[in-house]
């Protein structure tokens, strides 16, 4: 019950223990472009270049950006936790130019800051984080497709967190790629990462599309912009090879996407409205039950994200002590933190096959029992009578 990784969905285990594929069976290449159809859905979006990349969330993330941003470009990078500060040292690493717009931890930039950098900067990319994990805030996002397009920028969310389980509205949001993770809301291990890029996007990376000599057809055309610099995360190869081209790119991680598929089919059939409500309504009752038992809860609640919760430890009190106990007494794991946050704040995440009122009810539960033990005065229930009586 932390930030994530989270428990998988059993349905996503057991569609991951089915055999291995040939990477070019016509089986896979059907299940491959289902996974494209399905996470249209998930995204929300009409974008054809709807696919995965195979690695963890952050190869997601590294791919978008080691394909988007050239040398020397100058990117606007919208910061305000842990994995703003990733997006600038991945730019870096790109050779690109940073410019920052910043909120301190806790806080979301407000879009007319980020209309008024973009303005004055003029960046080639805009990128930003959906919801931080390590700061439990959820950036609002309407209107960055509109101000990025006006001032020509292409535009780069990372969903990791949110995916699943709050609204990532990709069309609505005109964001040009947004990439996801599998082992937050949407039930899954971590291992592979959902991508969606516009065809505005799409046709930017074509234009820097430079086929390797092993695998190049005698009638391969290479772009005019300059070459992506990393061959594996290599975007314009990758979407070749989830095309009609089936360029031999890599080797698809077959396991990993029969995960992925199942966890798109099963967002999909419980509908997305229903999950996301699912997911505001478990994180309503964690931060009900949180005050409850006489903690502050850390954070606004306007902007708080619905599947990862910070809570102040109380004076007095071993966060990690807590932590442990509740590992070991309960088999509970809840979250610590990173940065200017460590040893601050704990982050309780109820999200994906997680985000249950059950599982909410037992956690809040454990914390109390854990907090009395530790000498922290809790009235007993406090806290799971009022996480049941905002699920009310």
């Amino acid at each position: 019950m932390g930030p994530g990784p989270v428990n998988a969905h059993p349905r996503v285990l057991r569609a991951m223990s089915a055999d291995l594929l040939g990477q070019f069976d016509p089986e896979f290449t059907t299940y491959m472009n289902q996974v494209m159809a399905l996470y249209r859905g998930v995204f929300q979006t009409d974008n054809r270049w709807t696919f995965l990349i195979d690695g963890t969330a952050r190869a997601g993330i590294e791919a978008a950006l080691i394909s988007l941003v050239e040398p020397k470009a100058t990117v606007l990078i919208v910061r305000s936790g842990r994995f703003g500060l990733l997006l600038s040292e991945i730019v870096e690493r790109a050779g690109g130019n940073i410019v920052t717009v910043d909120a301190e931890w806790g806080k979301v930039v407000p879009m007319a800051a980020i209309a008024e950098a973009v303005a004055r900067h003029k960046p080639a990319v805009v990128a930003c984080v959906h919801g931080d994990t390590s700061t439990t805030m959820a950036q609002p996002l309407d209107g960055l497709g509109e101000i990025c397009r006006a001032h020509g920028a292409l535009s780069y969310v990372d969903a990791t967190a949110t995916l699943g389980g709050m609204a990532v509205e990709v069309d609505r949001w005109g964001a040009d790629i947004v990439t996801g993770g599998l082992q937050k809301c949407l039930g899954g291990p971590s291992g592979s990462s959902p991508i969606t890029v516009s065809d505005r996007a799409a046709e930017f990376i074509f234009a820097r599309r430079h086929t390797e000599k092993g695998i190049r057809a005698a009638d391969a055309a290479d772009g005019g912009r300059p070459r992506i610099a990393s061959n594996y995360f290599d975007l314009a190869m990758i979407m070749d090879y989830w095309s009609e081209k089936r360029l031999n790119h890599h080797t698809e991680a077959t396991t990993m996407l029969y995960g992925a598929r199942e966890c798109a089919r099963i967002a999909l059939a419980e509908g997305l409205e229903a999950r996301f409500a699912r997911h505001a309504a478990a994180g309503r009752a964690v931060v009900a039950g949180l005050r409850g038992m006489g903690l502050t809860v850390y954070g606004a609640d306007d902007h708080r994200m619905a599947n990862v919760t910070g809570v102040y430890i109380p004076d007095g009190v071993d966060g990690e002590r807590v932590r442990t106990r509740m590992r070991e007494d309960f088999e509970i794991e809840i979250g610590s933190a990173f940065g200017p946050l460590q040893g601050k704040i704990w982050r309780i995440g109820a999200m994906g096959y997680n985000a249950m009122k059950h599982k909410v009810l037992i956690t809040l539960g454990a914390l109390e029992a854990v907090l009395r033990a530790e000498g922290f005065a809790v009235k007993s229930g406090a806290g799971v009578d009022a996480a049941l009586a905002s699920y009310s």
